[in-house]
């Protein structure tokens, strides 16, 4: 379906249900807007960027050092991986997505910073299923940074499949992922959940839950995320 305002650029069939990328021009904001819709539900949008930006900064900076090599969980429409890539302390940089639609949607360059995303050699996308390597006894490489963004939260899931990573088995299983000084960060949806810092806690020293705020042109408002630092 094409015209002016509205296109639907991919429809395709996944594990989790049926995902559709759409663009369509949002004349509040005077611009095309991407948005990714999974089964009836908006799954990721254009629109908001802001803290999936702010997940690879935040992420970031606590880390040292240089020649870091970083874990993104989830590729989405590319923003956080975007944002890494723009650490010139980055050496490498796997983004693990499970559903082969998105990545496909990057190979084809059907999103807007698609093109420039693959085209840095730091990147390598890897389809598979992130928490599923996150509970392999195999650890064959450490990340200096693992950053995620898969769910809408802590306790609202995608697939309840993901309940047991944010337990603390599951956070001390990943933990084994990260190299010495690693970090570990999480976008979440909801506000910085005080069980969940708790569950941090049991495997990392240094742990925060940041509120990342932004403006919102379609309420005329200020909506806001949350990500999750341990360190």
């Amino acid at each position: 379906m094409v015209n002016a305002r509205f296109e639907e650029l991919d429809w395709q069939r996944t594990p989790l249900g049926e995902v559709t990328l759409r663009r369509r021009f949002d004349p509040v904001l005077n611009e095309d807007v991407y948005e990714a819709i999974l089964n009836d539900e908006h799954l990721m949008s254009t629109h908001f960027t802001v803290a999936e930006i702010e997940l690879a900064h935040l992420g970031l900076d606590p880390v040292r050092g240089d020649d870091l090599d970083v874990l993104v969980g989830g590729l989405g429409l590319g923003y956080t991986a975007q944002a890494v890539l723009t650490h010139d302390r980055v050496r490498s940089l796997t983004v693990v997505e499970a559903i082969d639609a998105v990545v496909d949607w990057h190979r084809r360059a059907l999103l807007p910073i698609s093109r420039e995303l693959t085209a840095d050699p730091r990147l390598r996308m890897e389809l598979a299923d992130f928490f599923a390597l996150m509970r392999s006894d195999e650890v064959p490489r450490r990340y200096d940074a693992i950053l995620v963004d898969i769910d809408h939260s802590p306790v609202h899931h995608l697939n309840p499949a993901h309940a047991d990573f944010y337990t603390p088995d599951g956070i001390h299983r990943m933990r084994r992922h990260l190299a010495p000084g690693g970090v570990f960060a999480l976008w979440s949806d909801d506000p910085p959940d005080p069980a969940f810092i708790t569950v941090l806690e049991s495997a990392f020293e240094n742990v925060r839950g940041e509120v990342v705020s932004f403006d919102n042109a379609l309420t005329g408002g200020r909506s806001a995320n949350s990500i999750y630092v341990a360190s």
